[in-house]
């Protein structure tokens, strides 16, 4: 399976900040398999410019949202695939515990926080259910859970016959403690992301920043690592980059949690238009 980043992240960067090889746009990133079908994990500003590098031909795609935090939908009404009436799309992310996705995606797409009603959008609109799914999808089988993160979230697992790979954006799997629980079946995530080829995680902040931000859902560059180490992955993309870190600030903080740490496995932070292949480790 190839992986492109579309958007990566944690919310639009601060106005003239030097963002041109991290990226300005949010989370947003495409998974297409080699008999073409296309998954989309996430649906924020990056989605607009997916929408325009799709097939002509294609007439399917599954958008997989892992929460409906603002900076995961905002680019959702702008996705070209919705406004073509040959296209079937599947919309998929968690239900709250009072709404199911469709009501909580009408409050966004209809006025006055949109001008167009979901019910209006013309293509072949299927929603589901999301919280909990063990699906296939094309060519893909995908599962997702819930994970630590305000309100309902879900990372999810994408497998084909090539490789493994997980996303979780938004997580914070120790939730402030010094360290992870020493029983690993307990830990936030770890089913989806366990022995993965790629896993694809929050890394928001600094070490130091993590410490003002206890219980905020997100994690720091070193507990990303730690959590991948834990779960035996193959491969780190960082995700989810501070809107504040210009990217000499993101150039220096992997180099000194790299060199800190000593992960026995890649570590990279997420780069906006970057393609990676995804293949067994």
């Amino acid at each position: 399976m190839n992986v492109r980043f579309w958007g990566t992240r944690g919310s639009l960067p601060t106005p003239g900040a030097d963002t041109l090889r991290y990226g300005g746009n949010t989370s947003c990133v495409q998974v297409t398999g080699e008999q073409g079908t296309v998954l989309v994990l996430d649906a924020g500003t990056g989605i607009r410019e997916l929408g325009r590098s799709l097939p002509p031909g294609l007439r399917r795609v599954d958008v997989l949202m892992s929460h409906l935090h603002m900076d995961h939908i905002q680019g959702l009404g702008f996705f070209s695939a919705l406004y073509n009436p040959d296209m079937e799309v599947h919309l998929w992310g968690p239900a709250s515990i009072t709404h199911d996705l469709k009501t909580r995606l009408k409050r966004y797409l209809s006025p006055p926080f949109f001008p167009v009603h979901l019910r209006d959008l013309p293509c072949k609109l299927v929603i589901h259910d999301g919280s909990h799914i063990d699906e296939e999808i094309g060519e893909f089988r995908v599962s997702s859970l819930m994970i630590c993160h305000p309100g309902p979230t879900v990372g999810f697992r994408i497998s084909n016959s090539k490789g493994t790979m997980a996303y979780m954006p938004d997580h914070e799997p120790i939730l402030g403690s010094p360290k992870f629980l020493p029983q690993r079946e307990w830990i936030s995530g770890m089913a989806t992301a366990q022995g993965v080829d790629l896993l694809i995680h929050d890394a928001q902040y600094s070490s130091n920043e993590y410490l003002t931000r206890i219980g905020w859902g997100h994690s720091s560059i070193a507990q990303a690592i730690e959590f991948a180490s834990i779960a035996e992955v193959g491969k780190l993309a960082a995700f989810h980059h501070d809107p504040t870190h210009r990217d000499n600030d993101l150039d220096r903080m992997f180099q000194e949690v790299i060199a800190d740490t000593s992960p026995r496995f890649s570590v990279i932070p997420a780069m906006e238009g970057e393609l990676m292949t995804v293949a067994g480790h």
